[in-house]
């Protein structure tokens, strides 16, 4: 399966429970929304915001937007749209349990702190030097590797538009808890069985989830 799910659904509609919309929540939150709630296709509900951001704090800085659980395509129904994932947990911060677990089911979310250096990062392994803090950053680990200087690293996607880093990718330290990148990791896995049916209960009309 290759679905793109919607951003705008999560954002937007997991409210206080995942933390406060636009301006950051908790991943560990997010994955229990698609494990409880699910998430609608991008194609249903897709991304406000076409142009995005390059780097933290760039402007302008767009409001949440507003949960309205209906498709925006014609003929489309929001809850028919829903995919679900069967479970959402934390990855033990060993090195080399967040490896097993990537090589095994994929990659992974992980949270840590950003600092005034990052945003100029274009390519290499990262290391904070420089600068204060600007806040917490939630980022999707892909995979490891270690430089031909020996250097041990973890790669990851960000999501500040391909213009930013390494085309829209990073490296960082592995095995120090650089930043914090080993001490939030989470994940989930998604369910193939997706399914949304009506049936008739004895109080009405309903719908159950397969």
């Amino acid at each position: 399966m290759n679905i793109s799910l919607s951003v705008n659904d999560l954002v937007a509609c997991c409210g206080f429970m995942c933390g406060d919309g636009c301006d950051g929540g908790y991943p560990i939150m997010a994955w229990r929304y698609f494990v409880r709630n699910g998430v609608v296709t991008d194609e249903c509900d897709p991304y406000f915001d076409q142009v995005g951001c390059k780097h933290p704090g760039c402007e302008p800085a767009y409001p949440t937007p507003v949960c309205e659980k209906k498709c925006k395509v014609q003929n489309q129904v929001w809850l028919e749209k829903k995919h679900f994932s069967v479970n959402a947990y934390r990855v033990n911060s060993d090195p080399h349990d967040i490896m097993a677990e990537v090589y095994q089911n994929g990659p992974v979310e992980v949270a840590f702190t950003v600092y005034e250096d990052f945003a100029h990062y274009k390519s290499g392994v990262y290391k904070h030097i420089t600068g204060g803090m600007m806040g917490g950053h939630a980022v999707k680990l892909i995979g490891w590797g270690t430089t031909d200087a020996g250097e041990d690293y973890w790669l990851l996607a960000n999501q500040w538009n391909r213009g930013w880093g390494d085309d829209g990718y990073f490296k960082i330290i592995r095995g120090t808890n650089e930043c914090g990148i080993e001490e939030d990791v989470v994940a989930g896995m998604p369910s193939t069985k997706n399914m949304v049916r009506n049936y008739d209960s004895a109080f009405g009309v309903g719908t159950a989830i397969v």
